[in-house]
């Protein structure tokens, strides 16, 4: 299933939809049209566990197309926003988890040129999240280094403590795109909250498409455009640590919970990498796809 969440006008309240052949199925109008309740809002969805998710793709496949006066709308026709406009806690960012990217760090950002032992994780707060098309602000009074990290998103979709590797896919409700923006001389004693957690620092979706679709995370083509440029490309089978790992590493100190969500970190191809180093200033535009998920295009504009 692909869902999303949406707004049918600029003034319409945010809603929950799935895609079906490029329309858009309003969830709790479908429902309430069926005698089912349904949930209006993505978190309140995946809060249903993964029962839901196999009863509703059902009940939608049942209807032959007949969803009900009114249940639906062109997906051309519809804002999109970030499938969890506002995540309950931060999203979990894990830095330095493909070779090439390690090795670029390494020459640029005065990380190590070992390959990390165990996950690096970080997070960005709430405020950092934006849906698709929306700007990417760029501050020039805090930052001269905008770069940009495409990137597979993993949203967790049952509660999860001390999960071994083997179950850990289990826990995963569905994948969607991000876009890990950072601000490479806002970095602080070698922390990167602030660095990477400014506003509109995590432009996310367009849709998640949920996990019995994607049975292995670790097989899907990834790649950045920069105006028409592509600078990086790669595959999640080049993870240093797959979704599975991850979710197994966090769940031992943190209590993982339905809509949190990991980004699994970038390939190589990352400005700061670059020879020269290359950034992103107002008049930019990033284009961001993971391959079976979507694309992600975000104006950059002064802040």
């Amino acid at each position: 299933m692909r869902l999303v969440t949406y707004r049918a006008s600029v003034e319409a309240e945010a809603r929950l939809g799935a895609i079906h052949d490029n329309t858009i199925i309003d969830l709790a109008r479908f429902g309430a049209a069926k005698g089912v309740e349904l949930p209006s809002s993505m978190l309140e969805f995946i809060d249903l566990g993964p029962s839901a998710v196999t009863a509703v793709s059902a009940l939608i496949d049942s209807c032959d197309g007949n969803f009900g006066v009114g249940c639906t709308m062109p997906l051309a026709n519809a804002k999109l926003l970030a499938p969890i406009p506002r995540p309950r806690k931060n999203v979990f960012g894990i830095g330095l988890n493909y070779t090439e990217h390690v090795a670029e760090s390494a020459k640029s950002l005065d990380t190590s040129t070992e390959l990390p032992r165990e996950p690096v994780i970080f997070s960005k707060p709430p405020t950092t999240v934006i849906g698709p098309d929306e700007p990417i602000l760029h501050n020039k009074e805090i930052t001269k280094q905008l770069d940009w990290e495409v990137e597979l998103a993993a949203i967790i979709g049952t509660r999860a403590k001390g999960v071994s590797r083997e179950d850990a896919l289990a826990y995963v409700f569905g994948y969607t795109v991000c876009i890990d923006m950072s601000a490479r001389d806002c970095r602080r004693a070698g922390q990167w909250i602030y660095s990477k957690g400014q506003d509109t620092y995590c432009p996310m979706g367009p849709v998640v498409v949920t996990a019995d679709e994607i049975p292995d995370p670790q097989t899907l083509d990834l790649w950045l455009t920069v105006n028409g440029v592509e600078k990086q490309r790669s595959n999640t089978a080049y993870m240093l640590f797959k979704v599975d790992e991850l979710v197994a590493d966090i769940s031992k100190g943190i209590t993982l919970e339905p809509g949190d969500i990991i980004a699994t970190g970038t390939p190589a191809g990352v400005g700061a990498g670059r020879d020269p180093q290359e950034f992103l200033w107002p008049g930019d535009t990033i284009v961001a796809t993971v391959e079976g998920i979507g694309t992600l295009r975000h104006p950059i504009v002064d802040a």
